[in-house]
């Protein structure tokens, strides 16, 4: 069987299939990048993110999450536009 291991996706998200089933991550806690995201969708700062996590978060890991997804919704959309 295959082992699935650690992948960075950058400075500060991480997969490590021994931190919450292998999801998102912020390194060093156990804070779901799909979480914040999802506060952010609901109008939240990230001041108040920040502090909703005891200041464990650093709004630069927020931008990295924004990014990531941001690059992920391009591809996605890019690829659907060569397969059409």
């Amino acid at each position: 069987m295959k082992t699935r291991k650690r992948k960075e996706l950058g400075q500060y998200i991480v997969a490590d299939p021994e931190i919450c089933s292998g999801q998102l991550t912020f390194k060093g806690t156990r804070i779901l990048v799909s979480d914040v995201l999802y506060l952010l969708t609901k109008g939240w700062s990230w001041n108040r993110i920040t502090a909703a996590y005891d200041e464990h978060l650093d709004p630069e890991a927020i931008a990295e999450a924004i990014g990531l997804a941001r690059e992920s919704l391009v591809e996605r959309t890019e690829k659907r536009q060569r397969a059409a």
